[in-house]
């Protein structure tokens, strides 16, 4: 992996370089967007496709040289994802053939996902096979991302355990190779990519003569890695389903040995069983009879319907579902613990055989007949053999993230896209409490569906975040808490009341939406008519005290106008960026405010709204000095304005106010330094008079002592 990502890093820092050299370079935007067309065509396959998506040539002559390298940057690290995935997909191909090329001194490797001759790469790349110290990509030099890399003795241990990166060319018809411990000839290909695992239950065709002179005809199921046939388990693993080859083996597992003592054995792959051993110690051995449909799997929330027959080694049948199945929460559990961890590993429509040992199943003390979930008793000690099928499931999302909004998928939507910020959406729906009770129907029986602006709060707020999560056509059970439904207040509907604190439930459908086109999609007019049209309504909103929104229609505006209309555009951006100071100063996020204003001053070094809200934000967070500032230079630009000598009143107050603080402050502090000097005078003072004292006495006693003696 360090590898990988080393030569992921050097490509992004090489596409970086071209950029900033291009920028560096741009005197006009026609002539930037010629040059970044240049570095596009260096580029070829993946990185080159990934490239132009994501910066859209089209319309870069609108983007200005410092957004184009932000652009830049951002493909850039897309495209060291991609070069990281594709090599770890080729990695894993390579583990999966990595017997083929054992034994072999010179091969040449087919690099999957790197690109075709078409596009001007060579797909061949040639190395020594027995420990690879050079491997070199035959490229044309032009077009060449990396003449060589050198790949030592610390590189391989950097491989993940069991994972080597040599492989050989596909094996032809007839070819006989010599692999670890034993040759393979190929005599029919198989189809697809995928070939068995150790402990998969494969089914054989195998045609072959022992030692003892035991001949074998015959189709035969068992689970590779159980040493069927000495050596044959290694062999197996690399053939495809259909696949027929010769396997020529040591018949003492010695290769070492004279020819005379191998046997040989023509098998086909018929097919085979994937086994997965669900808690890697052996307890929960699941194996795939049928696989699902696509890649998706349920999570512990997701709403599952399963059927499934439980039996005992015996054949005595415990547990059966009905014909149609159970539905229930994979959360909540069902039979016995493990099976919802089991029926997480499975795939929408798959069929599997479950081998539960006690200590998963029941354990030493079984199971007594009846419990309310119809099973049969239950010996201690029982081995429980289950066929189990995923019938279906339903996703059930947390929208916000504290478990108190939750969409239930009934019906999947249409393709990729979701209602997502700013879309106009057509639903319909029954609203009702958790018990049933319907307050409010749209689109049902012949009333009108619902339109609404999603992230708009023209609905109530867990609505419109379910809603924004929704494809054209789907169909969802949405549960919200009060808090983003209608709180602690009561709410009035045409068919029932909404107590106070409640719970409510929509049965939803998305009939249809429509986004609002992407910034890259406009030309600089279009531009300037969406950010005149969302001031318009943050302006409505700022009126009618909605600071929030507002301030959200503001920064909407995201300043990639183009050259065309330069005038136009600073000053709807400067608007925007004023409007939006003021929501924030209403938000009392006061360093928002400031760092807008400053945007402003920046293009317009004289503007009186921007110096005199960015006072205000001074002023509230405390930074008076730097209000003073801003309010003097205002008032030498406009000394008439009576809004700014308000707040100059003010803050002259407010300086006083923390003036007189900070001297009272500075007082009480010198005098605790003062009483503090006196009381250690006066400590000293002390101590010195019984030092004296005790000086006294010492003498007295001295004194008295000599006497004695006399």
């Amino acid at each position: 992996m360090p590898r990988l990502l080393k030569e992921a890093v050097d490509l992004g820092t090489r596409l970086m370089e071209k950029a900033l050299k291009v920028v560096e370079t741009t005197l006009t935007m026609k002539k930037g967007r010629r040059e970044i067309c240049k570095v596009f065509d260096n580029g070829k396959g993946k990185e080159k496709g990934a490239m132009e998506k994501a910066l859209n040539v089209s319309n870069v002559a609108m983007l200005g040289p410092f957004a184009v390298v932000v652009k830049l940057f951002d493909t850039m690290l897309g495209c060291m994802v991609a070069v990281v995935r594709d090599r770890m997909e080729w990695r894993r191909w390579m583990t999966r053939e990595r017997r083929r090329v054992l034994g072999v001194d010179l091969a040449t490797l087919n690099i999957r996902g790197l690109g075709d001759p078409s596009n001007g790469y060579s797909p061949n790349m040639t190395f020594v096979a027995s420990n690879a110290e050079v491997l070199h990509w035959n490229r044309p030099e032009s077009k060449t991302l990396s003449n060589m890399v050198v790949l030592s003795d610390e590189d391989e241990l950097e491989e993940d355990p069991g994972e080597v990166i040599e492989s050989a060319p596909p094996q032809k018809v007839g070819e006989e190779r010599q692999l670890t411990g034993f040759k393979k000839k190929l005599l029919k290909r198989g189809h697809g990519w995928e070939t068995p695992n150790l402990n998969d239950v494969v089914t054989v065709r195998c045609v072959g003569t022992l030692l003892d002179g035991t001949t074998l005809d015959e189709s035969r199921t068992f689970a590779l890695g159980q040493g069927e046939v000495a050596g044959l388990d290694n062999g197996i693993v690399t053939m495809k389903k259909g696949e027929v080859a010769l396997f020529t083996l040591p018949g003492d597992g010695d290769a070492s040995r004279d020819s005379s003592s191998y046997v040989q054995f023509e098998v086909e792959l018929v097919s085979w069983n994937t086994v997965v051993d669900v808690y890697k110690d052996g307890g929960v051995l699941k194996k795939v009879m049928e696989k699902g449909s696509g890649h998706e799997r349920p999570s512990d929330r997701d709403q599952v319907l399963v059927k499934y027959k439980v039996v005992l080694v015996d054949g005595t049948v415990v547990a059966e579902t009905p014909e149609g199945g159970v539905e229930f929460y994979i959360k909540d559990g069902h039979l016995f613990p493990i099976l919802p961890r089991v029926i997480m590993t499975m795939t929408r429509g798959e069929k599997a055989e479950l081998v539960v040992q006690p200590q998963y199943a029941f354990g030493n003390k079984g199971r007594e007949a009846g419990g309310g979930s119809g099973l049969c008793s239950i010996p201690p000690n029982s081995v429980l053999h289950v066929n189990i099928e995923l019938t279906s499931f339903k996703p059930v999302i947390n929208v916000t993230g504290d478990s108190k909004v939750f969409k239930k998928i009934l019906k999947a939507g249409e393709g990729a896209f979701t209602a997502d910020e700013g879309a106009s959406v057509t639903v319909s729906f029954t609203a009702m409490l958790e018990d049933g009770t319907v307050f409010e129907k749209r689109g049902i029986e012949e009333t009108r569906p619902l339109e609404f602006i999603t992230d708009e709060e023209q609905v109530i707020t867990g609505l419109d975040r379910a809603v924004a999560t929704m494809k054209k056509g789907e169909r969802a059970l949405i549960s919200i808490h009060p808090d983003y439904a209608f709180g602690n207040v009561e709410a009035r509907h045409d068919l029932a009341i909404v107590p106070p604190g409640s719970n409510v439930v929509y049965d939803i459908e998305m009939i249809n939406f429509i986004k609002e086109k992407a910034p890259w999609e406009l030309n600089s007019k279009e531009k300037i008519e969406v950010a005149g049209r969302k001031k318009e309504e943050g302006n409505v909103l700022f009126k009618v005290g909605n600071y929030q929104q507002a301030a959200k229609k503001y920064e909407s505006e995201d300043g990639s106008l183009g050259d065309d209309e330069q005038k136009q555009a600073k000053a709807l951006r400067v608007s925007c960026w004023l409007n939006c100071a003021a929501c924030n100063l209403k938000l009392n996020d006061f360093s928002e405010a400031i760092k807008l204003c400053s945007q402003v001053l920046d293009v317009e070094f004289c503007n009186v709204k921007a110096l005199y809200r960015r006072a205000q934000a001074y002023i509230e967070s405390r930074d008076f000095l730097l209000a003073d500032v801003d309010i003097k230079k205002v008032l030498e630009l406009d000394p008439q304005n009576r809004e700014v000598k308000v707040i100059q009143k003010k803050l002259k107050q407010l300086q006083a106010d923390s003036d007189r603080k900070d001297a009272k402050l500075y007082k009480n502090m010198f005098t605790r330094k003062t009483k503090d000097s006196t009381m250690a005078i006066k400590r000293l003072k002390v101590e010195k008079d019984e030092t004296e004292n005790d000086e006294v006495s010492r003498m007295e006693l001295d004194e008295v002592a000599d006497s004695g003696v006399i």
